[in-house]
């Protein structure tokens, strides 16, 4: 029998011990969705939405990397698809064959990231193989999901929060070996436990965007959230909107979810959501041209937010659509508020109106992922049930360029997984009890 089918005879079968784990062979290959640097030219000169993730993403077999201290190798059972899968895919807005070389230049270790290839992915369900020298609360046949943030923690910068160390990195999109594949290199520092009640698609979904939700509009880090909050949720059915959305509603905060269609409205109405503004029924057009801004759009959002809320303005923005709709978030947040800011898929150059900030004394706060703490707290919403997954559908590793492209044009919602080494769909529940109580939230998102 093949070593990587007595891995998963192994996980699938429940009874292997530690030891048994431990005493598996590791192959000396694995199949990963990964990118080739002799094409990262290749859609020089084609447009943003033309730029197609099934042209580029390869699935293909690649060495196993040696496991060094403090890390781990995962058997990965289910990954899941984020943006910053589709910005690598698409080489946009830099190529990430540069992050590659410029981590491989810090050590002989991570030298070993400094491929002509790239195995890509920030999210993993999985169980633990092998552990490097220095790991001691992680062991094989540990069933785990790993939060996505890298790091050195040599300089002093990094100890009071480790977001801030100068060596800070984005796994499986600024390193290398990442978690659409069957085997995944890890720092033992990103894993957490598995939530039991969930199934390895399931429990791959959440991290990034659940982690990264959590410190933008949670955590001290980020907005700082409190009971009685008016929060306006852009994307709010989306992967990163739709565990905001949570959060907002399990914190005693009100939100306002911006959607873009009936059905996307129906998702966060079930969840509880009473405040909800279809952008496209409304028809903002927040942009007269690529160079001029609309404010009468933004006012009339505004007016929108009042009426829903019986006059009040929103508490806090949660931004991470970008450009488009930036000076709207700005404009629309009341004196003294936070516009607390991530990721901006549809464009980085942020442009607003300087006088709708400064006199009215509003903050616009940056967030980026989320320290280990911020993420193992996220992870302990999910299993206690506080936080469901927003999986909508699953992919086969095989097709994880159609799962990409999906996501680049946004016909998706929640989240779309990827199955890596898990055979079918539905495995992995090791907590039957609690999954029946919350069996219709975990299944809100699912396609029918």
């Amino acid at each position: 029998m093949q070593p990587m089918q007595e891995i998963v005879d192994a996980i699938t079968s429940g009874e292997a011990s530690s030891a048994d784990f431990a005493a598996l062979e590791v192959p000396e290959h694995y199949t990963g969705a990964l990118l080739r640097q002799e094409d990262e030219k290749m859609f020089d000169g084609v447009a943003t939405r033309d730029r197609d993730p099934r042209k580029s993403l390869r699935i293909e077999d690649v060495p196993v990397p040696e496991v060094g201290p403090g890390e781990a190798l995962v058997a990965v059972m289910a990954s899941s698809i984020n943006y910053n899968t589709v910005w690598s895919a698409i080489f946009e807005p830099v190529s990430t064959f540069g992050f590659l070389r410029r981590y491989g230049r810090t050590s002989p270790l991570a030298k070993r990231h400094d491929l002509p290839y790239h195995v890509i992915g920030s999210d993993l369900s999985g169980v633990v193989l092998r552990t490097g020298p220095g790991v001691h609360v992680w062991h094989p046949g540990d069933k785990v999901v790993a939060h996505c943030q890298s790091v050195e923690l040599e300089s002093p910068l990094g100890h009071n929060d480790t977001m801030l160390d100068p060596e800070q990195r984005i796994w499986g999109f600024e390193t290398n070996f990442g978690g659409l594949a069957q085997l995944a290199l890890v720092k033992a520092n990103q894993l957490l436990e598995k939530p039991a009640h969930l199934n390895w698609e399931e429990a791959a979904s959440p991290g990034l965007v659940n982690s990264t939700a959590y410190r933008q509009l949670v955590s001290r880090n980020g907005a700082g959230m409190k009971q009685g909050d008016i929060v306006l949720i852009w994307g709010a059915s989306g992967g990163l909107g739709s565990y905001a959305t949570q959060m907002a509603l399990n914190g005693g905060a009100t939100p306002v979810c911006v959607v873009s269609s009936p059905e996307k409205a129906d998702i966060v109405r079930s969840m509880g959501a009473e405040l909800i503004i279809d952008r496209n029924v409304e028809n903002y057009r927040f942009w007269k041209d690529e160079s001029t801004q609309d404010p009468s759009e933004w006012k009339r959002l505004g007016s929108k937010i009042r009426e829903l809320t019986g006059g009040d303005d929103v508490d806090i923005v949660f931004e991470h659509p970008g450009r488009e709709t930036f000076g709207a978030s700005v404009y629309v947040a009341r004196k003294g508020g936070t516009i607390v800011t991530c990721a901006s898929t549809s464009g980085y150059m942020h442009e607003y109106d300087n006088r709708y900030f400064w006199m009215n004394l509003k903050r616009i706060v940056g967030s980026h992922f989320a320290n280990y703490r911020e993420a193992w707290e996220a992870n302990r919403l999910i299993q206690r049930g506080k936080l469901h997954p927003t999986l909508s559908k699953a992919y086969p590793l095989a097709e994880t360029g159609q799962a990409a492209f999906e996501v680049h044009r946004n016909m998706h919602q929640g989240k779309v997984g990827v199955l890596c080494l898990a055979e079918e769909e539905g495995m992995g529940v090791t907590n039957p009890e609690l999954r029946a109580q919350h069996l219709d939230a975990i299944n809100r998102f699912r396609e029918k």
